[in-house]
Order: C-alpha cells, then sequence, then structure tokens
C-alpha cells in the first residue's frame, strides 16, 4: 500500500515537473521571439539571420544522422552554404554547386576509406533540406511586397499546427500516420488544413488593406497548400528522427528541441509560397 505522504509526494512532483515544462515553453518563446523581429526588419539582417539558423540547423541533422553511425562530410556542406550566400542566391549557379560538389564528394571515400558514398548523399541532402530550404524564407522577403508576403509562410505553417492539435485534441480518431508520428490524427490534419486557409485568408485582408494587390483567392489557397504540405514538413521531420532514434534534434530551445523541430513545418511552407509566388503569380 502506498501511504497518503507518499501520493502527496507524487501528487506535489508531477506539479512541479508540469511546472517546469511549462517555464521551459516559455524560456523557449522568448528565444524564438528575435525570429520575429528579423522577420519585421527584413533585409540584410534577416539574410544573416536564416543563415546562422541554416547552419545550427545543419548541424542538427547531421549530429542526428551520426547516432545511426553514419558519417556526413559536415564541413563540405557548411562551405556550400556559404557559397550560396555568397553567390546572392543564385539558382543557376547553385545547380552547379551541386554538380561540382557531388563530383568532389565521390572522390572522398576512395582516398579516405573512413567515408562511404552514403555519407556524400547525406551530406548534400542536408545541405539541400535545411540550407536551401531555409533561404527561401529570406527569397520570399526580397519579393515585391515581401514585407508581407513572408508572413503567410509562418501565418499557414503556425496556424496548421495550432488547428490541428485542437481539432485533433477534439475530434480526433482515425490515425493519420500511426508508423511516423501516432498522436496526429486525419480530423487533426483536416483542421489544421482549414486553420491555415482561414487564417491566411484574414490575414490576406489585412494585406490588402495595406496596399498589397493581390487577390483574396490567392491568399485563401497559399493558406490551404501550406496547411496540407507543411504537415509533410512536419511528418518528414518526425520519421527521420524515428529512423535514427531521437526525441528532439537538440535541446536548443528549452520546452521546443531544436532549430528543426520547431521550423520542420516552415521549411516546406516557405517553398510552397515562394513557388507560388514565382510560378502563379509571377512575382
Amino acid at each position: 500500500m502506498i501511504s497518503k505522504t507518499e501520493i502527496d509526494v507524487l501528487v506535489q512532483l508531477k506539479i512541479e515537473v508540469n511546472n517546469l515544462k511549462s517555464n521551459n515553453r516559455y524560456l523557449g518563446a522568448l528565444m524564438i521571439a528575435p525570429f520575429i523581429l528579423f522577420l519585421f526588419i527584413g533585409g540584410l539582417p534577416l539574410e544573416i539571420f536564416v543563415f546562422v539558423l541554416s547552419l545550427v540547423g545543419m548541424y542538427e541533422f547531421y549530429n542526428a544522422l551520426r547516432k545511426k553511425e553514419f558519417n556526413p562530410i559536415a564541413p563540405i556542406g557548411y562551405s556550400l552554404l556559404l557559397i550560396y550566400y555568397l553567390f546572392n542566391h543564385n539558382m543557376e549557379y547553385l545547380m552547379n554547386f551541386i554538380i561540382i560538389a557531388t563530383f568532389l564528394l565521390l572522390i572522398i571515400p576512395v582516398i579516405n576509406l573512413k567515408y562511404t558514398f552514403i555519407d556524400v548523399a547525406i551530406t548534400l541532402f542536408g545541405f539541400l533540406y535545411v540550407g536551401i530550404f531555409f533561404s527561401f524564407i529570406y527569397l520570399v522577403n526580397i519579393k515585391m511586397d515581401g514585407i508581407f508576403l513572408v508572413w503567410l509562410i509562418f501565418i499557414g505553417s503556425w496556424m496548421s499546427d495550432t488547428v490541428a492539435f485542437y481539432s485533433g485534441k477534439l475530434f480526433g480518431k482515425r490515425k493519420l500516420c500511426p508508423r511516423v508520428s501516432p498522436k496526429k490524427t486525419v480530423e487533426g490534419s483536416i483542421g489544421g488544413l482549414i486553420g491555415a486557409t482561414f487564417f491566411c485568408g484574414l490575414f490576406g485582408m489585412f494585406a490588402r488593406n495595406q496596399g498589397v494587390d493581390i487577390s483574396i483567392y490567392h491568399f485563401l489557397i497559399i493558406g490551404a497548400l501550406c496547411g496540407g504540405i507543411s504537415q509533410f514538413g512536419d511528418l518528414v521531420a518526425s520519421s527521420i528522427k524515428r529512423y535514427v532514434g531521437i526525441k528532439d534534434y537538440s535541446n536548443l530551445i528549452p520546452g521546443h528541441g531544436g532549430i528543426l523541430d520547431r521550423f520542420d513545418s516552415i521549411l516546406f511552407s516557405a517553398i510552397v509560397v515562394f513557388y507560388y509566388l514565382t510560378f502563379i503569380l509571377n512575382l
């Protein structure tokens, strides 16, 4: 039998743990706040900040894969990212960088048996998945009216996450992808898509009042696309973490995990917004 005193101690301990988690999440939110400031500032400060986030994210990614005894050639990945930024995010040059880097990297496993062709593939993948995907935040920002449109990346992602969480909590019954992320439900996913569409539409009304000449239905479409595809960003990150056997990429942001844990869905939303603005709206 457990005595009343022991029960009281366990209850108090649970309360303390919950309070600690809550405090950590508030601390983590404060650490994320500077990013919001850089979004308002835009331009070069945002570019530098995104570059730093990319480096940290790539470090987290490479470090995670090492837990499966892979050996990514991280300095090469970081160097590619630096060159990409020095050449002003030129996509034509990027293709040439990738070809030349692949050519050179494939020689390394021949010279040094410590590395394999899989390590080469992981090195390039980390550069593309983290480094390049992150850069689309800045690339949206420098478009016409980008100081407003860049917020679609975050509204689409964050509102999808938030509404999906509460929709799943209230209505969730059918598992969405149980082998990758057991807590996600179909109902939550649908709720997230609707939420992102709704809030991006609201933001579109605000943006139009600020002089952004884009029809409201484009904001709704972008919201729907972000609401759906950003969830794949979350699931992709979850599948990688599940494969290597970790819960979070790092503990950099208290209560939130690492940079990739906080920005996994945003990376996919950034791609959606950039290419929609580029190919559909010709911005």
